[in-house]
């Protein structure tokens, strides 16, 4: 299949002017509102309830039985208002509907004599096995790498940073590991540069928390219409601007600013023009300076990105995305003093460097779009053409040699020379060179569309709706590789060998590739709901991929059931999910640790099968909604292409060499713990294993001096319990005065020798992973105090907020690696790699 000559672009602008995007959707019609009224202390009806909507002259009366019929607007957002003469007023904001479209709003009244609180339940099948959130609390999440993807493990299932830690953006799911993590920005795919090797290299990645508006995440069995990904899928979508706002923001760690805003071109308001910009600037040179290693650090890491949408006429619009990002790291290390060990035995490494570190991640993208948006009553259409290019520029440059020495540390206290060295276990020098380059460029157009059938009885309806997609993509990418590492102890040039000097690894590769690949899906999701019985939607879809490169063709089928009850007491939802997932390999998982590429590598495959619970419940005095979703999960995997990890460098062996799977049970919990703050906390248990092809696994255990044979060792993301909590509180007095506290606690993730992790594969493991960051919020000033203190220094803002944040709050000393040193007798000492340790942060935002 070969299709080069049609893709193969110069530069994005040529590109970006042959395709565009069209979009066919439903005009605005109605839907359907409807469900019960009762008294929440005798359960009986309170008839007579004036049901309306808020700004029109629209509405309906509650019945003896307590129901009631309301039709609002579909496509559209709408409040309705529940009042009768003797209760407390009840508001409730309606979501988007689909035409014809039915809504169950059940509310319980309360009297105006009563302290208690309307209680309000919508029932509606709305999540289809993705966690669908707001930003707007995630936004006061304290966060030390200042990236949206860290504050994932506090909001989504089975989701936690790895081996990264505070400083990276990349995260983990069910087993997973950073390259198996699909991410949309409205429809667009989003990709990372490759070649990052630790937390403190990484820059801002793509998405912008000031331009979204929400985003949808799913840790498996996700549908059809979403990428060929192993484990999990983040859909975030960017604001769609009516009024001009901006902001701006500043800490210790950087600062941002945006500007979004709508303008009307011609008086009907057909032609209107909607922008959103927004530019970030982050250092982590005040973080890292907590570090063991110590030295001179430069991180700038900086982006600018844009979406604009021009509404050409009632019928046409023109959309365009596009990202500019350039992150610079140069390190100059001078001395490191680290101390490990275990009660009986501590050893001190010391370290004097020469030599530097500057690293260079340098990437673009942009994609546009044009959608046409007909009047049509009947059976919507939806059809989409996207086009996008992404293009990365990546450099590492590092020559750095230390002279080491490690020392043994009296730990006896009783002894007169208790924390002194008392013995030299070895010393030498270690030299490390890296030139590496990696440029990528991936290029890609994408039809979408769909189109949905509908029947509607007296108590029930039936709806079809039919999705389906077509991509072609080219990648071309150009490798330069270079990296080699010599140790020295005790004037021995180790592997020591008499006749010449060597080095103990060497690496270096050219590789060029030039591939394209065609993906299609296509899905129908059926819906069935009838009034106070139930609502089930089933979805069974399926993909299909082809890469010329490997010249492999692969089918993946998946379905998702979902059923809701609706004349429970309680208000559940179950779900089953799952299918096949394959994942067809990047550049990254080609390359082999010794540089090579095959051409015979063929896509890691994966089975999901995922059962899950939703229910919503009430809980306080004033009764306040929660939401409590658990899922467990079952993943065979096969043909995996095995990997080591260290700090957020994957190497990956370059074959299809193992099989696995993993297994567990994710939780959460959301709601307002205290009224008027949303929290979150997730818990999360796995248990993910492999074996390597033609390998007799063992693990060694005391008295075995040959190993014990297993079937099966730990996989490097294997982390058995893990729990994420956000929780906000505010002063009682003064609600202005609000606390942001996030917390992580996860078992030690395995880890094996280098370079030798085959046999004996990941039996050591990290000490377990703690730490809280905690966040103090002002607020200076709002819209509400400009009548109370019209002289407020922070009057011309429209919110102002202070923040003094902790990260690291108990100092916790956490790992992202291992510094491995060798003697002269061919004996391994290794020194952890800790992260940061305590540091203080003031934050000042500004919303206009």
């Amino acid at each position: 299949m070969k299709f080069r000559n049609f893709l193969m672009f110069k530069n994005y602008i040529f590109l970006l002017g042959l395709f565009f995007s069209i979009s066919i959707c439903n005009a605005q019609n109605e839907a359907v509102v409807y469900g019960k009224v009762i008294d929440v202390t005798t359960k009986e009806a309170v008839e007579f309830t004036n049901v309306s909507i808020k700004g029109t002259t629209k509405g309906s009366i509650v019945d003896a039985k307590g129901e009631y019929t309301l039709k609002v607007p579909s496509n559209t957002k709408s409040t309705i208002l529940f009042t009768c003469v003797g209760y407390k007023n009840a508001v409730v904001n309606i979501p988007y509907l689909k035409v014809n479209e039915k809504y169950q709003v059940d509310v319980q009244m309360s009297t105006t004599e009563t302290n208690i609180e309307v209680v309000v339940r919508a029932r509606r099948i709305d999540n289809g096995g993705m966690v669908r959130e707001k930003v707007t609390e995630l936004k006061l999440i304290p966060n030390a790498s200042g990236n949206f993807e860290s504050v994932l493990p506090s909001i989504a299932l089975g989701t936690n940073a790895g081996s990264g830690g505070e400083l990276s953006s990349q995260y983990n799911v069910r087993g997973g590991n950073y390259d198996e993590n699909l991410v949309y920005v409205n429809d667009f795919e989003i990709y990372r540069p490759q070649l990052v090797r630790a937390g403190q290299q990484e820059g801002l990645s793509f998405p912008n928390i000031d331009l979204m508006s929400n985003l949808s995440f799913s840790s498996g069995g996700f549908e059809a219409k979403y990428g060929d990904k192993l484990s999990s899928v983040l859909d975030i979508k960017y604001k769609r601007p009516d009024s001009l706002r901006y902001s701006l923001g500043g800490s210790l760690l950087g600062g941002s600013a945006h500007i979004e805003g709508s303008k009307k071109l011609d008086p009907t308001g057909y032609r209107r023009f909607r922008y959103l910009l927004g530019a970030r600037y982050k250092t982590t040179k005040y973080l890292l300076g907590s570090q063991d290693v110590k030295g001179e650090y430069t991180p700038n890491f900086a982006d600018i990105q844009t979406y604009l949408t021009y509404d050409l006429s009632k019928n046409w619009q023109v959309a365009f995305l596009g990202n500019f990002n350039n992150s610079v790291f140069s390190f100059i290390p001078s001395e490191r003093n680290s101390v490990t060990g275990v009660i009986n035995r501590t050893l001190n490494l010391n370290v004097l460097y020469d030599g530097q570190e500057r690293d260079n991640f340098q990437t673009a993208m942009a994609g546009t779009s044009v959608s046409y948006i007909p009047e049509n009553r009947r059976n919507p259409l939806y059809i989409k053409f996207l086009a996008s290019a992404y293009n990365s520029q990546e450099n590492e440059k590092i020559d750095i040699t230390g002279d080491y020495r490690l020392q043994e540390i009296e730990t006896n206290l009783g002894s007169s020379n208790f924390g002194k060295v008392i013995g030299e276990v070895g010393s030498g020098v270690q030299q490390q060179f890296v030139r590496n380059y990696l440029n990528s460029r991936v290029t890609n157009i994408e039809h979408k569309g769909g189109i949905e059938y509908a029947r509607k009885g007296a108590v029930s309806s039936k709806t079809h709706f039919l999705q389906w997609s077509l991509r072609l993509q080219n990648e071309i990418i150009k490798d330069k590789l270079k990296e080699w590492e010599r140790l020295d102890s005790a004037l021995y040039s180790l592997e020591y060998d008499t006749t010449t000097l060597r080095v103990s690894r060497y690496v270096t590769s050219r590789n060029n590739l030039n591939s394209n690949r065609i993906n299609a899906s296509f899905q129908d999701t059926y819906t069935y709901r009838k009034d106070n019985l139930a609502e089930v939607q089933m979805t069974l879809g399926v993909r299909a991929s082809y890469w010329d490169f490997n010249k492999e063709a692969t089918i993946t089928p998946r379905f998702q059931i979902l059923y809701k009850p609706l004349n429970w007491s309680k208000d559940m939802s179950f779900r089953l999910s799952g299918g096949l997932y394959y994942q067809p390999p990047f550049y990254r998982e080609l390359r082999s640790i010794d540089g090579l590429v095959s051409n015979n590598v063929m896509s890691q495959k994966s089975a999901h099968i995922v059962l899950g619970f939703t229910q919503d419940f009430y809980l306080g005095r004033n009764p306040k909604k929660f939401r409590f979703i658990s899922e467990a999960y079952f993943k065979p995997m096969w043909d995996l292409i095995s990997y080591d990890i260290d700090n957020v460098r994957i190497r990956y062996s370059g074959a299809n060499d193992s099989k696995g799977y993993a297994t567990g049970l994710d939780m959460r919990i959301n709601g307002e713990f205290v009224e008027g703050a949303e929290s979150w906390i997730n818990f999360s248990f796995l248990r993910t294993r492999e074996s390597l092809d033609g390998i007799v696994h063992k693990i060694r255990q005391l008295g075995e001096p040959t190993g014990t044979i297993v079937k099966d060792v730990p996989r490097p993301s294997d982390r058995f319990f893990n729990m994420s909590m956000f929780f906000q509180d505010y002063w009682r007095s003064n609600k202005n005065f609000k606390m942001h506290l996030n917390f992580t606690v996860g078992s030690g993730m395995p880890f094996g020798l280098p370079y030798n992790n085959i046999e004996y594969r990941n039996t050591y493991r990290y000490k377990p992973y703690h730490r809280v960051d905690i966040g103090f919020s002002y607020l200076l000033f709002d819209e509400a105090m400009r009548a109370r203190k019209p002289h407020n220094i922070f009057r011309f803002t429209r919110t102002s907020w202070l923040s003094f944040e902790v990260f690291n709050l108990m100092q916790v000393q956490n790992q992202a690696g291992n510094t491995w040193v060798k003697t002269v007798f061919n004996q391994q000492y290794r020194v952890p790699n800790n992260l940061t340790t305590r540091r203080l942060n003031l934050r000042l935002k500004m919303d206009f």
